[in-house]
């Protein structure tokens, strides 16, 4: 063989091999990002406030009106503001692909739904006094992403789909 061709050959096989590495280094790199996003997930709400704010939230009706959750809630909102800033962060993550919507399903799928169903009035009268109707969208659009694969794909307990898993 030539040496040109001989030196063509290498300088191919080494441009792909490069590729090849930075391909694989791309792919390391977003799965190691995934997994940072899944820890700060849990980390960042597991605190006493948020959990407050869940229990708080479970125990009022769905649909109420700003004052009739002030009412519910003796004027304290906060626990409310939390969980739907909390849900739209989450939304715009999940919709720029940073987390999953399986990940977040799987931690948060029914207090997700459930402060839709308990907020949806408030965000809405809020909207309108505001005129802004992207008060809260992404809190809007995670829950209606949940609710609409819930409704093709019934949520199964953990403790069902995978009791045969194993180390």
């Amino acid at each position: 063989m030539e040496p040109d061709i001989i030196l063509n050959v290498v300088t191919t096989l080494t441009v792909l091999g490069g590729l090849l590495f930075a391909i694989f280094e791309v792919q390391n790199m977003r799965a190691r990002r995934r997994q940072s996003a899944a820890l700060a997930l849990v980390r960042s709400y597991q605190t006493p406030e948020f959990s407050n704010a869940i229990v708080k939230t479970l125990n009022i009706p769905n649909g109420l009106t700003r004052k009739e959750v002030e009412g519910q809630l003796k004027g304290d909102l906060d626990g409310v503001w939390l969980l739907m800033t909390t849900w739209e962060s989450l939304g715009i993550l999940v919709h720029h692909r940073e987390i999953s919507l399986k990940l977040v399903e799987d931690f948060f799928s029914g207090p997700i739904t459930l402060s839709w169903l308990k907020f949806q009035t408030l965000v809405e009268e809020m909207r309108r006094e505001l005129d802004r109707e992207t008060y809260f969208e992404w809190f809007q659009w995670l829950a209606e992403r949940v609710m609409e694969r819930e409704t093709s794909l019934p949520p199964v307990p953990a403790h069902i789909e995978y009791h045969d898993w194993r180390f």
